[in-house]
């Protein structure tokens, strides 16, 4: 989606609710078996530093084994050209526009309208907490 990056979800005066977006929960295993291959020993150190963000990315929930393989291209590329003498902008720009794909950045995701939200803390009632206060000050903890 080309254009500016829109506005995150907090910072608009109405939110893409009402407007119709959907909301997804990222959770671990969510999709099929999907086998993340190991970084290759011989990357650039930038390559291999772009790999395991992309394996703790929130987005990664949502890879299946097609795009571990296109992002494993991609840092192969990007190591053969961080290593080679005489680079080509042009390629650059190619390997970032192929990233792009993979919605590597905050940028990209929002272009989307895709927003990573950490999981809020299940939270206690305060009934649990005032018997759990009060069995402390018996002696009864556990």
């Amino acid at each position: 989606m080309p254009g500016p990056v829109p506005n995150r979800e907090a910072d608009l005066a109405r939110p893409r609710s009402r407007k119709g977006a959907d909301v997804q929960a990222v959770t671990k295993g969510l999709m099929r078996d999907v086998k993340v291959p190991n970084a290759d020993r011989n990357w650039h150190p930038i390559a291999k530093r772009l790999w395991d963000a992309l394996k703790s990315s929130g987005q990664s929930d949502f890879y299946q084994n097609s795009d571990w393989a296109f992002a494993y291209s991609l840092c192969e590329d990007l190591s053969y050209y961080k290593k080679a003498g005489k680079r080509s902008g042009q390629m650059l720009q190619t390997i970032y526009s192929a990233f792009e794909r993979l919605l590597v950045t905050e940028g990209d995701r929002r272009r989307v309208r895709i927003e990573l939200h950490e999981p809020e803390p299940e939270e206690q009632s305060a009934a649990v907490l005032a018997i759990a206060d009060y069995r402390k000050e018996l002696g009864l903890a556990e």
